[in-house]
């Protein structure tokens, strides 16, 4: 039991995980998302894909088949820095789940959902992938000032 108890907290550990899902407009109604994740050292090149439940918006295992709706709508690449982008065309009015899955090889898939409302997007800058990944280290230097009792005047 103990042996078992070791194997699978030593595959825990060297499993693939999602680090960040960020997503913002590439205009008025198109949307990127992007996926950064982490894998062991020396593991294959992994598959990304993003869902909504069982539709798949696309994917880069070439053995999946995309939804048929989302053929000419979607499109998934990976990037170097671990980082898996979905590229989504007419993004529908309201609330959308989208779900980024990572697998390599034969292991546990890693997912992450987020949940996009439309008329709350931001528009693609490096401003706004800072407010969506780094919301606690702007808040801390934008009240650093009050904090330290700075005086402008």
């Amino acid at each position: 039991m103990f042996f078992f108890t070791i194997v699978l907290l030593f595959g825990l550990a060297s499993a693939q995980k999602i680090i960040q899902l960020t997503y913002c407009s590439l205009d008025e109604h198109n949307l990127r998302m992007d996926c950064k994740y982490a894998l062991p050292a020396e593991s294959p090149e992994p598959f990304c894909k993003y869902t909504n439940g069982e539709r798949l918006f696309d994917t880069t295992d070439p053995e999946e088949e995309q939804h048929a709706p989302f053929r000419k709508r979607a499109k998934v690449r990976i990037f170097p820095g671990n980082n898996c982008r979905l590229l989504f065309k007419t993004l529908p009015p309201g609330k959308s789940n989208f779900t980024c899955n990572i697998k390599y090889a034969n292991s546990v898939t890693a997912t992450k959902t987020s949940v996009v409302e439309k008329k709350l997007l931001l528009p693609c800058s490096a401003w706004s992938v800072l407010l969506q990944s780094c919301s606690g280290l702007l808040l801390t230097l934008m009240t650093l000032p009050v904090l330290l009792e700075i005086h402008w005047l």
